[in-house]
């Protein structure tokens, strides 16, 4: 599912997903870094991020694999 990884003006990590018009603060990443982790979104869906390098630029639209949470 493609999902938009961006930083707020308060640092706070958001994602969009525009297939649902969603867009949510992430709440836990569970990793060491963004990329290649689980993260939850503040609805309680969780998605695997791709690996990709710690310096890739926001916002960024990546193909990211939904492994549960939240009502639709």
């Amino acid at each position: 599912m493609k999902v938009t990884i961006r930083k707020d003006d308060n640092g706070v990590f958001r994602a969009y997903v525009p297939k649902k018009d969603l867009e949510e603060p992430i709440v836990s990443i569970d990793g060491a870094q963004l990329w290649g982790a689980r993260i939850t979104l503040a609805n309680g869906w969780q998605f695997q991020l791709p690996e990709l390098a710690n310096d890739t630029t926001l916002p960024v639209t990546v193909e990211a694999r939904r492994v549960s949470g939240g009502c639709e």
